[in-house]
């Protein structure tokens, strides 16, 4: 089986090396053949979270890369595609894959639809309705969580099956006990774009630092907050961003209650648990399936409640602790590449069987 990978990004975006490319590197998809190639570089995103405009020959010089392989694509069994082929531009080449009997599956980890139906840009509005078309005429639909996979059903698609973000369990260790050590620190992995969503916890952070020895260790972006010296900013790196959380005492997650954020997968609470840390998340998306309150994590939706849910893992190192336990084994069970990756490539070799009229196969 030949597959064409087209993802958003290379290794360093979070949704392509999560989402597609840790399939392919574990082996986890068995001896299936990829070509992989991501619409925008690395370049492209160290400008996005540098908050630059990014060249638009740059861009040109990608979209045409991208013409230039589809020009090959009849040499491949399906093609796997992260989001859509062309951002900011009608879905002419997804309908042209299925029109002529080239079966596409598509990836989504995040309410990409969002971009255009509710932009306030006249011209992403016109299309409004793309992203429903793209998932119309996929042979299979990949969303990470049921609030994506509402919107592919409403929009027609064939086939629809969820798949959560997952971690490769063998870069995750399983956790040490729990050392006890000062401060205590609060862990939050991201990227520069999502950073914001710790700005409206610094007043709570802020009262607990005034009772407690607390650092609040933030990986992959920087907030302008000078007046809190409880902050460690970490650069993020693949090759130690485990070890990273592994020292974290609590995971966090807060999030705003609003169409993009309930489209996101909670991948950090994924990374979190693998690593054995209890965690707090806003009950917003998929997180309140995430989360199980009480047994590997809480829920808070108030100042008040972050406040008395940090406050109380803080003091209780034995409930952390056992909830820490709960959350990796909630990961090892359903949230890795090793129990997910038998079931996509199933799926993938569903799509090549039927669109070459092979009657489907049952998963066991």
């Amino acid at each position: 089986m030949n597959v064409l990978v087209l993802t958003r990004y290379s290794r360093m975006g979070a949704s392509s090396r999560l989402r597609m490319l840790q399939y392919i590197e574990t082996g986890s998809l068995g001896d299936a053949r990829f070509e992989i190639y991501p619409l925008l570089d690395d370049a492209y995103l160290r400008t996005i979270y540098a908050k630059k405009r990014v060249s638009l020959l740059s861009l040109a010089r990608a979209y045409c890369k991208r013409l230039l392989v589809l020009f090959r694509v009849r040499k491949f069994d399906v093609v796997w595609i992260e989001k859509e082929l062309f951002p900011n531009f009608p879905s002419w080449f997804e309908y042209w894959l299925a029109r002529s009997g080239i079966p596409y599956l598509v990836d989504y980890d995040d309410a990409i639809f969002h971009n255009y139906d509710v932009s306030l840009n006249p011209f992403k509005r016109l299309l409004k309705n793309k992203i429903r078309n793209v998932m119309r005429h996929a042979a299979l639909v990949v969303p990470g969580n049921p609030y994506l996979a509402h919107h592919a059903l409403e929009a027609g698609a064939r086939r629809v099956e969820i798949f959560p973000t997952v971690i490769d369990l063998q870069r995750y260790s399983s956790p040490d006990k729990f050392a006890g050590e000062k401060p205590f620190v609060i862990g939050w992995i991201g990227s520069p774009s999502t950073v914001k969503f710790l700005r409206p916890l610094l007043p709570v952070l802020k009262r607990l630092a005034a009772i407690f020895p607390i650092e609040l260790a933030v990986i992959g972006g920087q907030l302008d907050a000078t007046e809190c010296n409880f902050i460690r900013y970490i650069a993020w790196q693949e090759k130690t961003e485990v070890m990273e959380i592994h020292r974290f005492d609590v995971g966090i997650m807060p999030l705003v209650d609003e169409p993009w954020e309930r489209g996101k997968n909670g991948g950090k609470l994924i990374q979190y648990m693998a690593c054995g840390k209890a965690v707090i998340a806003s009950p917003v998306g998929v997180n309140v399936e995430i989360v199980q309150a009480g047994v590997n994590g809480l829920l808070a939706d108030t100042e008040e409640a972050w406040f008395n849910a940090l406050s109380m893992l803080i003091t209780n190192p034995e409930v952390r602790e056992k909830m820490g336990q709960k959350g990796r084994a909630m990961v090892e069970e359903k949230y890795c590449v090793q129990v997910t990756g038998p079931r996509l490539l199933h799926l993938l070799r569903q799509v090549v069987a039927e669109s070459k009229g092979v009657k489907r196969v049952a998963f066991q």
